[in-house]
């Protein structure tokens, strides 16, 4: 995102960023990398929280994370005592277009 914008302030952009994930506007992605990647969120995510418990794949061909909100990640039991506070599930492996080039 930012390499697509000419003269652009790194910090405005990372408040922008971090602004639009506080208000349930995008939500961040943690697929490994080192690089946090931001995704929009469902209609369902509010300031209160995001509520977009769903799959993220990571491709290991091209690097390129994909959304995937019609798979849903599994209720989780935890032991008594315990508070989820964020449930993610990253799947690697090659994406349906990576795989279509190799064909």
């Amino acid at each position: 995102m930012e390499l697509a914008l000419e003269r652009t302030d790194r910090v405005t952009l990372y408040r922008s960023v971090r602004t639009f994930e506080e208000h349930g506007l995008v939500h961040r992605i943690e697929d490994g990398t080192g690089v946090a990647k931001f995704a929009l969120c469902q209609p369902s995510c509010t300031i209160a929280g995001h509520d977009d418990l769903h799959v993220h794949f990571y491709c290991i061909n091209c690097g390129e994370t994909h959304c995937l909100p019609k798979t849903l990640i599994p209720e989780v039991g935890l032991p008594v005592g315990y508070e989820r506070q964020e449930t993610s599930l990253l799947v690697k492996g090659v994406c349906s277009e990576c795989k279509r080039s190799a064909i």
